[in-house]
């Protein structure tokens, strides 16, 4: 029994061997070797080296570097994330006074195309302020309002460049047209001539003729509500039909 244990003990230790070159003398050695890609040479590193034989191994450093004190007939078995599984093999003339390159090979993963799909949060950064009513082009150092007289005093520069500046001058009288046209634009809701023809019984062209001459009296504020705008074509369409000789 113990004879055929001792056996079964010598064939476990020499299991690798016998699957070797029978032609190479088993010998000691400490292998010194540097793992590195296929791909671009570079180091592989962390990887986990094992000689099955004595069921040993170790790891490589940052740059791939490794040291194994092994039988130059013996095969080593590393692994690596990203690399395919490879078994070394020491060359028979290596007697481990230099150290030697191995290559693994990269896993190459095939992605298919990939949609991204989504809507995106929109942000406002100035949901809280005012925006101004004048366009940027009509913009100016003094835009917002007259300087008073104090500014003289303590600010001239902005003060003199409001009151004589032909751009500043040119601006304000573009601003209060801009301002008329709105104004109007909100007047004609309730002052067309439509309201004129309705209220007074004029065809178009005595029509266009009594809104020249009520524009003209300057009666009407831009504000004045329908109520107000009635009241004011029937009272003053009598001064004109006595102006135009109407009956």
């Amino acid at each position: 029994m113990r004879k055929i244990l001792a056996i079964l003990i010598f064939l476990s230790i020499f299991s690798g061997i016998q699957a070797q070159d029978t032609s190479v003398d088993p010998m000691l050695i400490e292998l010194k070797a540097r793992l590195l890609s296929t791909a671009d040479s570079s180091a592989v590193p962390y990887a986990n080296i094992v000689l099955h034989r004595t069921h040993s191994g170790t790891i490589t450093n940052n740059d791939g570097y490794f040291s194994l004190e092994m039988l130059n007939i013996d095969s080593l078995e590393v692994t690596s994330v990203g690399y395919k599984k490879t078994v070394l093999k020491i060359p028979s003339y290596y007697t481990g006074f230099e150290t030697l390159n191995f290559y693994m090979e990269p896993v190459l993963y095939r992605v298919g195309e990939v949609t991204v799909e989504g809507q995106s949060r929109q942000l406002d950064y100035f949901e809280h302020g005012q925006p101004t009513v004048i366009p940027p082009e009509l913009r100016g150092d003094a835009f917002n309002e007259k300087p008073p007289v104090l500014a003289a005093f303590f600010n001239p520069v902005s003060f003199w460049q409001y009151h004589l500046s032909k751009k500043e001058k040119r601006k304000r009288a573009v601003r209060e047209d801009m301002a008329v046209m709105r104004n109007w634009e909100m007047h004609s809701l309730n002052y067309n001539k439509e309201m004129v023809i309705k209220l007074t019984g004029l065809n178009e062209a005595y029509a266009d003729t009594f809104m020249v001459w009520f524009n003209g009296q300057n009666v009407l504020p831009y504000t004045a509500s329908e109520y107000q705008v009635r009241a004011s074509i029937v009272e003053y369409y009598q001064l004109f039909k006595i102006d135009y000789g109407l009956k």
